[in-house]
């Protein structure tokens, strides 16, 4: 039986928001309708002006907060983060968690049946970018008649796709919280995306994508690609405390196989993502990664890309953070001073790494509570 916490959501289900009007991706292509899973928590008040989109990293997904009753294991991703007294408050606000598109978890995507042929589109799924998410949010707002976000917040992709939706819709933005995220890649950002990509592309099974018809699954591409991703999500001096250079078994056996702890913790990793993740969706999602550059029509000029934004920004970094380290964030701060915007910075304290903004810390909560409690409704 589940038990509710004084400051738990408690029990949540996700839903199914259909859409017939045709979306056209920046890379040219069209589709005819698709679907987007989602969860909201809180209550929408009588102006509809409390709305929070929480938009999701890599591997993330709609189910943000809360437990499925069915499940009660399956917690929320970001549930230390949402629900009644916690900072992002949902007796204050109406907090929405969207599965993107082309994710595995319910949203059309690669898993998805194309209408068309009756099969599932597999490789054949176009790619997208975060100002195709844009598109969608809008139109999700609309759907439930949201004029603007009182807030749009996520982490790493998600921070992304927050900065994504107060260029391309303004007037729909008041607050963006951007937490542990770039405004454009580093090479060597790009550089591991590849590496993980290669290793699902070049796995037997992968069948160019179409190993659904094969009754295949690119299980050790998409395993080692999640084990090269972790070990850039956390910091040396994460593993160093969690792990050292402890031995399984105490001693040194003079194999192969997995002998120091923190092998044993990238294999269970790797291993349990793979059981739940598709290869498809974790492909292009690396591509929206790299993709994202707000500044590529503006000539590389960071701060003329930001002209457009009308939000009031809360901008947050981690000190242990090398996938995105602190100055990727203050050359967001700096473009968005450059063009007057409010825009407050806090450079936290961690030694977790880019996993950071998931993690349990007081100072870091203590910013965004007081920060949402700041937003007039």
């Amino acid at each position: 039986m589940f038990t509710q916490d004084s400051d738990s959501i408690g029990i949540v289900s996700a839903r199914r928001a259909h859409f017939d009007t045709p979306l056209s991706l920046k890379s040219g292509a069209v589709l005819d309708s698709y679907e987007l899973v989602y969860e909201t928590y809180g209550e929408l008040n009588a102006d509809r002006s409390n709305a929070v989109l929480i938009c999701h990293a890599l591997s993330g997904n709609h189910h943000v907060a809360g437990v499925y009753a069915d499940n009660p294991k399956n917690t929320g991703w970001w549930n230390n983060m949402i629900g009644p007294g916690k900072p992002v408050d949902t007796r204050k606000f109406f907090v929405i968690g969207i599965n993107n598109l082309g994710g595995c978890h319910g949203s059309t995507g690669p898993v998805s049946t194309n209408d068309k042929t009756g099969k599932r589109f597999g490789p054949d799924f176009p790619l997208v970018t975060t100002g195709d998410w844009a598109k969608t949010y809008v139109r999700f707002a609309d759907m439930f008649g949201i004029d603007h976000f009182a807030a749009v917040i996520g982490g790493s992709l998600g921070g992304m796709s927050a900065m994504q939706l107060a260029l391309d819709a303004p007037e729909r933005v008041r607050h963006a919280v951007v937490i542990a995220a770039s405004a454009r890649l580093t090479a060597q950002n790009i550089a591991f995306n590849d590496v993980a990509r290669q290793a699902i592309l070049t796995d037997p099974d992968f069948h160019d994508g179409d190993y659904y018809s094969h009754g295949t699954h690119p299980r050790r591409g998409l395993r080692l690609a999640r084990m090269l991703g972790h070990i850039t999500y956390l910091s040396d001096d994460s593993m160093a405390s969690k792990f050292g250079r402890e031995l399984r078994n105490g001693s040194l056996a003079f194999n192969y196989d997995v002998e120091f702890q923190i092998e044993s913790y990238l294999h269970h990793q790797g291993d349990k993502f793979a059981d739940l993740f598709d290869a498809n969706t974790y492909l292009l999602m690396t591509k929206a990664l790299d993709y994202f550059d707000p500044s590529q029509d503006y000539d590389g000029n960071l701060s003329a890309a930001f002209a457009r934004a009308q939000a009031d920004f809360l901008v947050l970094s981690f000190t242990s953070d090398w996938r995105f380290s602190p100055e990727r964030s203050r050359d967001i701060v700096k473009a968005l001073l450059d063009n007057k915007l409010n825009v407050s910075y806090a450079e936290i304290p961690s030694s977790y790494g880019h996993d950071s903004f998931l993690m349990q810390d007081d100072y870091y909560h203590q910013l965004i509570r007081a920060y949402m409690n700041n937003i007039a409704l």
